[in-house]
């Protein structure tokens, strides 16, 4: 049980400190640990993780990492999960905030900022397509045109909040397809 808790924990930790921007900058990381490297999730368990998170208020990736420490090793996996996911942000803070606070405004730490966005736009774009590959396979070619075309018009023509549209789709998987 403690190789588990360490790989949890290496799971969760790696992506935090080596991903840059966030939530959506550490999600294609952390799926590539869950579901690739040590296979506690398959992609359609990942996605739902995912949906589930997003759902719900607070950082994505402490959910996530909750979620699916529990699912992997219990209450103690969720807590080191989580651990693991803010442990980066942590250690940053005390070691390093006494140097970003002085450089905070530097053109160069701006521009490093910059050239970070395309490469989670790339990533984020290789988890869309193995996500709707997924909801292809499973689900059927009309499903899922269905529901990005509904979740495209709920959330941007009717404004409807995210959390909605996600219940929604997650009820209509429910009757539809379960």
């Amino acid at each position: 049980m403690l190789e588990t808790y360490w790989q949890l924990f290496l799971a969760f930790f790696i992506p935090n400190i080596i991903g840059y921007g966030g939530g959506p900058a550490i999600i294609p990381l952390i799926e590539i640990e869950v579901v690739s490297h040590y296979q506690w999730l398959n992609l359609q368990e990942f996605s739902e993780t995912l949906a589930l998170g997003n759902s719900l208020p607070s950082p994505i990736a402490t959910k996530m990492a909750g979620h699916i420490g529990y699912m992997v090793a219990g209450v103690a996996g969720a807590i080191i999960a989580v651990f693991a996911t803010v442990a980066p942000s942590l250690l940053l803070m005390i070691l390093l905030l006494a140097i970003l606070y002085r450089y905070k405004d530097s053109v160069k730490v701006k521009s490093m900022t910059l050239f970070v966005r395309p490469v989670i736009a790339v990533m984020m774009a290789i988890l869309t397509y193995k996500l709707l590959q997924n909801s292809y396979v499973d689900s059927g070619a009309l499903h899922s045109a269905g529901l990005i075309i509904c979740a495209y018009l709920l959330l941007e023509r009717t404004k409807l909040h995210p959390a909605l549209v996600i219940s929604s789709g997650l009820a209509y998987g429910g009757i539809f397809l379960g």
